[in-house]
């Protein structure tokens, strides 16, 4: 008797190709040295043209336009409006909008590019400006300013008054801070109407109109020193003034780890995102 022939415990064929078992996996290639150095000069290239041609982060360091912007503000500056320059040229980018009246600007100070300074804008090219008991007008009318403030109700001259009679000027104190170099120049912008604005030039303030050092002092802004305007507060530490400005490295190290110990309790939480 024939037993029955086993069956082939392989599956039957069907006339097609079976597919080939997947490749083993490749180790990861590592990243050679000109890929990294490739991939950090993008990002240094792309945080270098946002620096210079869209935002930059300020401090400020005084209380000049309290209450406005406190001391210990860190702001955000938008470069874009004003048109930006181009590094190591003479070129500008076209600006998005011009300034106006009552624009707050951060620009390098005249007498010291190298220091950044923010204030208001009074008056622009053209405009004449005249302060009587310390009531701003431009053009002959008077300027609302719901953002000054005023700590002290004594009047001076030249601070209060302004622009002081030409005849004046020799006799004001050297203590007041009036630069030489403005005191010689004054007299030529002055009309009998005010103090008229060159144009190209702005007449700035600052908000905190009794302990602020601006074009009162040492004259013009050049429109070509406006940097740009505070956005926004990112961050706002509470400290005086004298701890921010101070640059001997012994004294910067102890504030800096001041910041450290005390950053919750310091930080003014409630400032952050202000818009500007």
């Amino acid at each position: 008797m024939e037993m029955p022939e086993a069956q082939s415990a392989s599956p039957p064929s069907t006339g097609e190709a079976q597919p080939d078992s997947p490749p083993a996996a490749k180790p990861p290639q590592r990243e050679t040295v000109w890929e990294t150095i490739r991939s950090l000069v993008i990002v240094l290239l792309g945080v270098f043209f946002i620096r210079t041609f869209v935002g930059e982060a300020t401090m400020i360091p005084t209380g000049s336009m309290e209450r406005t912007i406190l001391i210990g503000d860190h702001v955000f500056l938008n470069k874009l409006l004003y048109g930006p320059h181009v590094p190591y040229t003479q070129w500008r980018v076209p600006p998005l909008r011009q300034v106006h009246r009552q624009d707050i600007v951060a620009f390098h100070y005249p007498l010291n590019p190298s220091q950044m300074f923010v204030k208001r804008v009074i008056g622009v090219g053209g405009d004449v400006v005249k302060i009587v008991n310390k009531q701003v007008y431009v053009n002959g009318k008077l300027l609302p300013q719901p953002y000054a403030y005023f700590d002290s109700s004594r009047i001076l001259p030249l601070r209060d008054n302004f622009p002081p009679p030409v005849d004046m000027i020799d006799t004001l104190p050297a203590a007041w801070g009036l630069d030489p170099n403005w005191a010689r120049q004054m007299p030529e912008f002055i009309h009998k109407d005010g103090l008229r604005v060159p144009e190209g030039y702005l007449f700035v303030m600052g908000d905190n109109r009794d302990n602020s050092y601006d074009s009162r002092f040492w004259g013009f802004v050049p429109l070509k020193n406006v940097v740009g305007e505070p956005w926004f507060v990112y961050w706002s530490y509470r400290a005086p003034s004298r701890e921010w400005l101070d640059d001997r490295w012994g004294d910067r190290l102890r504030f800096d780890a001041s910041i450290l110990w005390n950053f919750f309790r310091d930080t003014r939480w409630s400032r952050m995102g202000k818009v500007f």
